[in-house]
């Protein structure tokens, strides 16, 4: 068995696995794979339309919202929320968390002014900035709530006097959160929602169509929301193998009881990481992440020997960014507690060997 702590993309439940591997071959008894069936067939209209409403009932999200599934990832956000949110000649503000903050903040340099209200990159990210002023003549704030990199989490979202936009992809569906704390949430899908190639965006409406330029259509989230997520041929089978993972998390009593898996799972780990004597945590104790746990060895000499060790336990993806070093192991919401005790005896037997 393998124990997948990889950083994404990330495990998927195995039952999710099983139903989309049976519809590959023959979808919901049609005699089609989910691969070749129309995307406007009414079949498929019924895979997005349940995916929608599982987004809207796991986070209850209020009226006033849509809810897209887009293609281009993260990434594309980066551009597609300064294109929509920011207007010419005007100001967003942004909190510089980790390397995927930084990147959204370049490319909103590409539409207006980009103001840095916080940063941690001083210290390589090891905590989040906190106690900044928001400037009121800002279109938006834009933070990222989980860094997977680094293994920093935002626990507490500030309370903005602006649209406040937020990159969850690497904790979407891991916490309870209230969207209408956020004018705009995206997420890529890779990490708790399903498979690379779909991003959901939880818009709200009024905050669109305001920046005064002209957006080409596939960059425009009006013309997305009109479309139904469908302005051109959709991620079918993404979006499939996400409403898959949606209706499996709320079969386990959706995200308030995930939650408190999560947080099982990262007390566990962080408490021998502290207790072991051959390894240390890398990030400020107040914000390390529930998603990804990051930490590295005293002595660097031990770093191969140990991810050698844990290769032979089918402990997988364990490595960690080559920014941080040392490990990084992701509780992705598939993954059961039984790998966290699978890891935490092998680094007990490691520092047995290496007294």
């Amino acid at each position: 068995m393998k124990h997948n702590f990889g950083a994404g993309p990330g495990i998927l439940p195995h039952e999710v696995l099983k139903q989309a591997a049976a519809g590959v071959i023959d979808f919901n008894g049609t005699g089609l794979s989910i691969l070749e069936i129309s995307h406007r067939a009414p079949e498929f209209e019924a895979v997005l339309n349940e995916a929608v409403k599982l987004v809207k009932e796991l986070f209850e999200v209020p009226e006033g919202y849509s809810v897209l599934f887009l293609q281009g990832g993260a990434s594309m956000q980066f551009a597609m929320a300064p294109y929509n949110l920011l207007p010419e000649g005007g100001k967003a503000a942004y909190v510089e968390s980790g390397v995927w903050a930084n990147k959204a903040l370049k490319e909103a340099k590409n539409f207006g002014e980009v103001e840095v209200v916080a940063t941690s990159k001083e210290s390589n990210f090891t905590y989040i900035p906190k106690d900044f002023t928001i400037p009121a003549d800002a279109a938006y704030l834009h933070i990222t709530s989980n860094n997977t990199i680094y293994g920093t989490q935002m626990h507490a979202f500030p309370k903005s006097p602006v649209p406040l936009v937020c990159d969850m992809s690497s904790d979407i569906f891991s916490r309870k959160i209230n969207v209408a704390d956020f004018g705009l949430i995206y997420a890529g899908a890779q990490k708790n929602m399903g498979p690379a190639g779909v991003t959901l965006v939880i818009v709200k409406d009024d905050i669109l169509g305001k920046t005064g330029r002209k957006i080409p259509a596939m960059l425009n989230y009006q013309t997305q929301i009109e479309g139904g997520s469908m302005y051109n041929t959709p991620p079918v089978f993404a979006i499939y193998v996400s409403m898959l993972t949606l209706n499996w998390l709320k079969s386990k009593g959706g995200v308030e009881a995930i939650e408190k898996e999560n947080k099982a799972k990262s007390a566990v780990l962080y408490e021998e990481i502290e207790r072991n004597p051959l390894f240390k945590p890398v990030c400020a104790t107040e914000d390390r992440s529930d998603m990804n746990v990051t930490f590295v060895v005293n002595n660097p000499e031990h770093e191969k020997p140990f991810l050698k060790l844990c290769d032979e336990k089918g402990i997988v993806g364990i490595k960690g960014h080559r920014s941080v070093g040392g490990f990084r192991a992701s509780i992705y919401n598939a993954l059961p507690i039984t790998s966290f005790y699978v890891l935490i005896d092998a680094m007990r037997e490691f520092a047995e060997k290496n007294k």
